[in-house]
């Protein structure tokens, strides 16, 4: 049985200060910043997918040591292994998304939600109600509200595009980058799925959206259509 101890070994092994000052840098973890006090080793994606591999069967319990690590790439190697985990023992599939809504506090970075939420959460919702994304949203953790919105990203891939723009009238004029960022993310998403739907929600909104969302929202429409959205956007917000 792998145990927590010996994951954060192989982890600390290949680790690099010269890479952990660029990530703490690109996490903003300085005084004030999102990612304030967050702690790194120094270890690459690829590099902790490596390691994630070789550890795919700890235990719960083992994870439950390395998702609470000050360490952001253990935390990290906690969700490699837990997304792992999921796709392969459907038998533990309610007990992995209990296990991972009991531990939001400690997704908290956008990248640790990012890489977790929208196969864990958005895979279990498929065939559920989904309530649960609106206790999500309406939470004060930014993390959580963040997991709410970028879980719709597997929702969306399968056509089901009533939560985002229900969610995303909730958050629009959240303060955060790092929220108008996911939800401008996930509208150019679901926009990619209904273009027409998406445009009715932009010209309900646009005038007056963060133009971060709208920018994202945006992307990939056409010269000539993007220049018309931002032009008759009112002011920065």
């Amino acid at each position: 049985m792998h145990t927590a101890k010996q994951i954060k070994e192989s982890l600390i092994e290949i680790g690099s200060e010269e890479k952990a000052k660029n990530l703490r840098w690109f996490f903003k973890t300085g005084k004030g910043q999102y990612g304030e006090g967050d702690l790194f080793l120094g270890i690459t994606v690829p590099e902790n997918r490596m390691i994630a591999r070789h550890y795919i069967n700890t235990s719960l319990e083992e994870l439950e040591k390395l998702i609470s690590d000050p360490y952001h790439e253990v935390r990290f190697c906690a969700l490699l292994i837990l997304v792992e985990q999921f796709k392969k023992q459907k038998e533990k599939r309610e007990q992995i998304v209990d296990f991972y809504l009991s531990h939001t506090q400690y997704i908290n970075n956008w990248d640790l939600v990012d890489l977790s939420c929208p196969t864990i959460l958005g895979n279990y919702l498929l065939d559920k109600e989904r309530s649960l994304l609106d206790q999500l949203i309406n939470s004060k953790l930014l993390w959580e509200q963040r997991i709410a919105i970028v879980t719709n990203w597997t929702l969306i891939r399968k056509g089901e595009l009533d939560d985002i723009f229900r969610l995303a009238e909730v958050v629009l004029y959240h303060p955060h980058d790092l929220m108008q960022k996911a939800t401008g993310w996930m509208l150019r998403e679901a926009g990619k799925k209904d273009k027409e739907r998406l445009c009715e929600f932009l010209d309900k909104y646009h005038t007056t959206m963060p133009r971060t969302t709208l920018r994202y929202a945006i992307e990939k429409f056409d010269a000539g259509e993007r220049a018309y959205y931002m032009q008759k956007t009112k002011k920065e917000v």
